[in-house]
C-alpha cells in the first residue's frame, strides 16, 4: 500500500538496507562529493525526529509559478522554510499552510549536516533551513539551481533515505551534460564553493519498497538561506 503523501509517516525503526558496495567517498566535482552511507549511523535518532517534524508540518504538493503541481511532496524545518506558489519561489519564516513558524530543526539533523559538510571540506556550516522532499515511484525533480538563498558561500548538504534514485549533477547551464549518480539509503551529497550553482535534479524514482521506509524516497536538503 502506498502512503498518502499529504499525511505524516510512521517508520519501521528496525530494518536498514545497506547501500551497494561503492567507494565510501566519491568526488564528483572540484568541491563536491558523495559520502556513501554517511547517514546510516544517525538513523535511530534521525527517523523519530523526522516523524515529529512531519506531524507539525505535514507534506504537501506545491504549485510552481508556472502553475504546475510538483510531483514531489514537500515540508521544511528550521528558521526558514522553502515554498513555491503562483507568485514565485521564496523562503518564509511561517508555514503558509498552518500560519505557524516552521518546526525547529532537530539537533540530530544539525549534527549530521555539519558532520557531512565537514567531511566534504566545508567547516563551520550552520544551516538555517532543511527542505524535506518525499518522492513516490514516478516522482522526479527537474534540473535546477539552488539560488533562492541570500548568499552562496555555504554548501548544500543533500541526504537520501529510502528508495534509491538517480541523481543528475550537471554544469552551470541547463544544457550541460549531467553525471548520473545512483544514490542509496544513507548517502549524502555535498557541494559548494566553485560547484555551488551546478544544475542538479532527480530522474523519476522507480517502483520498489525499502525495508525501512516503504514505497518512498525521502530527501533532506540543508542550506544556509538567510
Amino acid at each position: 500500500m502506498r502512503h498518502d503523501p499529504m499525511n505524516p509517516i510512521t517508520f519501521d525503526l528496525f530494518a536498514d538496507a545497506e547501500p551497494e558496495q561503492l567507494p565510501r567517498r566519491e568526488q564528483i566535482g572540484e568541491q563536491s562529493c558523495v559520502l556513501r552511507g554517511f547517514a546510516l549511523p544517525w538513523m535511530e535518532r534521525l527517523l523519530p525526529a523526522l516523524a515529529s517534524v512531519l506531524e507539525a508540518a505535514p507534506f504537501r504538493q506545491m504549485v510552481t509559478p508556472g502553475g504546475f503541481t510538483m510531483s514531489v511532496a514537500l515540508s521544511s524545518c528550521g528558521t526558514l522554510g522553502w515554498t513555491t506558489d503562483r507568485s514565485g519561489y521564496r523562503y518564509t519564516r511561517l508555514d503558509p499552510q498552518t500560519g505557524q513558524p516552521w518546526p525547529a530543526m532537530p539537533e540530530v539533523f544539525l549534527q549530521m549536516a555539519q558532520a557531512a559538510a565537514k567531511e566534504g571540506g566545508f567547516d563551520d556550516f550552520v544551516p538555517d533551513s532543511c527542505l524535506i522532499n518525499r518522492y513516490i515511484p514516478g516522482a522526479k525533480m527537474s534540473l535546477h539551481q539552488d539560488k533562492d538563498e541570500k548568499s552562496y558561500g555555504a554548501p548544500i548538504v543533500s541526504v537520501s533515505l529510502g528508495l534509491p534514485a538517480m541523481f543528475l549533477f550537471g554544469g552551470f547551464e541547463r544544457s550541460d551534460k549531467s553525471l548520473r549518480i545512483p544514490l542509496f539509503h544513507g548517502d549524502i551529497v555535498v557541494w559548494g564553493g566553485v560547484d555551488r550553482l551546478r544544475y542538479h535534479g532527480v530522474l523519476p524514482v522507480k517502483d520498489g519498497e525499502h525495508p525501512r521506509l516503504g514505497e518512498q524516497r525521502i530527501n533532506f536538503t540543508f542550506r544556509t538561506a538567510g
